[in-house]
């Protein structure tokens, strides 16, 4: 069994053929995510009767753009070294970069701003909307594994990834080198987040909104760990990655905000989301 385990094979290409037709598979797999994640959203919505799947839909048409335009600016701005004196690069969104940071922040900013100009529930929406987002991810963290890009250390565990000899010098490492495949430690984790959301929220049924300070305090923990392993080059600060420096800010942010909120009067806010037959 461990032979066949013996590591995990990369694509040759970034590209997926079907037929005549040739996607870009880092597309493809933010595509099915969004897919995923309205999906999943509209659902939870209806079930409560919130808003319907075609509002939903309406909504992400403003709030997916706005995500993919955030989430490209964080990396650009957090990367800008990479890009002086090639700023056409900058569109290139198919070759990787979105910082999820950006992503999340200016997506759900547009996304509560469309729902309050349809006059619906914006915080309901919120917190309908978590779970599905976390599902994104876990997808979307497969254009990773077909762009070769973001992956950890190197080992030899019986999972680790392969990748191809180019990618490997160029990440300053032998030939036949592999490496911890962090796409994949990702994508699993954010799948765990986005159950573990749900009982969250069945257990302790959370007032309007809530749901995302979960998300956020959940999620950053999982990166921080995850960022640890990554050696693609990125900034450093008393020994930790920018981005974990990102985590450790949001998570403490969010899991203050939670505590504070927990000695409120339940009173104070009413309990919003989806409790039946998740």
């Amino acid at each position: 069994m461990l032979s066949l385990l013996a590591a995990i094979p990369s694509p040759s290409s970034g590209t997926l053929e079907i037929g005549p037709v040739n996607l870009n598979a880092y597309g493809l797999m933010i595509a099915l995510g969004v897919v995923a994640a309205v999906r999943i959203a509209g659902k939870r919505a209806e079930r409560i009767s919130a808003a319907t799947m075609d509002d939903m839909s309406s909504i992400a048409l403003w709030a997916v753009p706005a995500g993919v335009l955030g989430g490209r600016a964080y990396h650009v701005l957090t990367d800008y070294e990479k890009f002086q004196g090639n700023w056409g690069d900058v569109i290139k969104v198919w070759q990787g970069g979105l910082g999820i940071w950006g992503g999340i922040t200016v997506g759900v900013l547009v996304g509560f701003w469309r729902a309050k100009k349809m006059n619906l529930d914006a915080w309901v929406l919120v917190s309908c909307s978590v779970p599905g987002i976390a599902v994104a991810q876990a997808i979307g963290r497969w254009g990773n594994w077909w762009n070769q890009e973001l992956f950890g250390r190197p080992t030899d565990l019986p999972w680790a990834l392969e990748v191809s000899d180019a990618t490997a010098l160029k990440a300053g490492f032998a030939e036949g080198t592999t490496f911890h495949p962090t796409f994949l430690y990702e994508s699993i984790g954010c799948l765990v987040l986005a159950f573990a959301l749900i009982a969250v929220e069945r257990k302790l049924k959370p007032a309007r909104g809530r749901l995302l300070a979960w998300y956020v305090a959940g999620y950053t923990a999982l990166r921080f760990f995850i960022e640890g392993l990554r050696i693609d080059e990125a900034k450093e600060f008393a020994g930790f990655r920018f981005n974990q420096w990102v985590s450790i800010i949001a998570f403490a942010i969010a899991v203050g905000f939670l505590v504070i909120d927990a000695r409120r009067s339940p009173k104070a806010s009413k309990a919003s989301t989806v409790l039946e037959h998740e």
